[in-house]
């Protein structure tokens, strides 16, 4: 293993080792970066929740003064329904079901005393809501419903009214502890108490959501004769940035939220330029590759007839390979380690300026960069360690 070794450093060329040492650092450097800051800036958004999956849209029939004081009927019939589903932009369409009885719900915490108000439920089939599936669940006999309720809405607790009646202000923590009583009393004058568990809030949803297997209980319950046709749809499209949503929605005289679409689009374009940064990174990382597998060609290729020899005399094409790969292998957990160091150091930079402009937003961890960076350089290593094993086989194929 020494003669190798000595080999090796006698032929070695320290510049061509630094030109692919630094263009694999760049490259990595821009793959992790850019990946880190998607998964950090994403949630300010997409509403920094994740309880719906995907880009989706809520669309509502447009209410006009005449509509409205002629009481045209503003939900939304199965051929609309059927129609939204045929458009090119769409992947799938889900109806919201509002509850048709009455709802309040009241809670008493020592220092505030008791306060109720009146409620309304909506829910949307499930496949849309991503959160902890033992939280967001309800069957029949169950006396706990879980909520999820607007961040908006406790905004307007804690600015608006505790303020005017000196209450004291409530975080998100500290309402998920609380318990909600809740009262349903249908049309059929049965009435019912459950018990309200809040398991999130949402920034992406103007309603009170609770699961939809709740809603159908509740609705046959309280509300058997009473059904409705969806008036708000929620729409999960394909790229919030196609022009052929607006035009549509203009079209059929339909309303959306414009801050929400605003919103997919931005996360849409915050996708593709982080796409577009990793590829340029991506490509860096390959010449970068090139590079060093040209390097240990010519190293290679400058030691033949001594490797011959080494090979002749009885030295496994594993021992002989090793120098070579340890080489390549050590420079590749150099770059990673080198890389992570200097993307935690500009994240704390970027990170200090997200959270003056949202001061809500939440770091996603390192764990993206990590784990990109851990593939990134097993993969190339592996692929290292294969040529470099391969070309010496080739050499001691061809002497034998």
């Amino acid at each position: 293993m020494t003669l190798v070794w000595k080999l090796l450093r006698r032929h070695l060329s320290f510049p061509q080792l630094a030109g692919f040492f630094l263009a694999n650092l760049l490259g990595m450097l821009i793959v992790l970066l850019g990946i880190q800051f998607y998964f950090d800036v994403a949630p300010a958004f997409s509403g920094n929740d994740s309880f719906l999956k995907g880009d989706y849209i809520v669309v509502s029939k447009r209410i006009g003064v005449v509509s409205a004081m002629s009481g045209q009927n503003s939900a939304f019939s199965r051929a609309d329904i059927d129609e939204i589903r045929a458009q090119g932009f769409c992947k799938s369409v889900g109806a919201f079901t509002a509850s048709q009885y009455d709802v309040s719900a009241s809670m008493g915490v020592e220092g505030m005393g008791y306060m109720s108000t009146e409620l309304f439920f909506e829910s949307v089939p499930d496949r849309y809501v991503d959160t902890d599936s033992k939280e967001w669940k309800f069957k029949e006999g169950d006396r706990m419903v879980p909520i999820i309720l607007p961040r908006s809405y406790l905004a307007i607790y804690n600015f608006g009214f505790s303020q005017s009646r000196s209450l004291p202000k409530l975080s998100e923590g500290v309402v998920g502890m609380l318990e909600l009583n809740v009262r349903l009393k249908g049309r059929n004058e049965k009435e019912g108490v459950m018990k309200g568990k809040i398991v999130g809030f949402t920034d992406r949803l103007n309603t009170i959501l609770v699961p939809e297997s709740f809603m159908e209980w509740s609705n046959a319950e309280y509300a058997p004769d009473a059904g409705v046709a969806p008036t708000r749809l929620i729409v999960e499209v394909n790229n919030p940035a196609d022009d052929a949503i607006a035009r549509f929605l203009q079209q059929k005289g339909y309303d959306t939220e414009a801050d929400k679409l605003d919103a997919g689009k931005t996360t849409y374009f915050l996708r593709v330029v982080s796409g577009v940064v990793m590829g340029v990174g991506l490509l860096i990382s390959l010449l970068s590759f090139y590079i060093l597998m040209l390097s240990i060609y010519l190293l290679v290729q400058k030691n033949t007839t001594k490797m011959e020899n080494l090979l002749l005399i009885g030295y496994s094409p594993w021992r002989v390979s090793l120098p070579y790969e340890v080489l390549a292998v050590g420079l590749n957990v150099l770059v990673l380690v080198i890389s992570l160091g200097l993307v935690s150091l500009l994240r704390g930079y970027y990170l200090d300026t997200l959270a003056l402009l949202f001061p809500q937003i939440e770091g996603a961890g390192m764990w993206p960069a990590c784990a990109l960076g851990i593939v990134l350089c097993l993969v190339v290593s592996v692929l290292n360690v294969c040529a470099i094993q391969a070309k010496v086989l080739s050499i001691w194929k061809h002497k034998g």
